[in-house]
């Protein structure tokens, strides 16, 4: 049996080596360096539905890295509709 995800669940959880704060919030979940008071925050629905997979695929093409172990996919159209209007 599981128990429902009322109220903010603190834990402390080592990567490599640092320590980390994970929190997990009925909406979303929170990563912090131990120690600091800003983190990474993750909504439920953005991690189920893919987004934060897109953009950090994005984030790597942006910066000349190809994340490890993803597969190959086309960049992302940045802009959609008209295009803009030169002066």
């Amino acid at each position: 049996m599981t128990t429902r995800l009322d109220k903010p669940i603190k834990r402390e959880i080592t990567v490599g080596g640092e320590a980390f704060v994970l929190t997990l919030m009925p909406d979303a979940v929170t990563i912090t360096p131990k120690g600091r008071r800003k983190g990474k925050t993750f909504a439920w629905a953005e991690l189920w539905s893919g987004e934060q997979e897109l953009t950090t695929q994005l984030r790597a093409s942006v910066a000349g890295l190809a994340p490890t172990g993803a597969p190959e996919r086309p960049p992302l159209a940045l802009h959609r509709g008209r295009a803009p209007r030169r002066r």
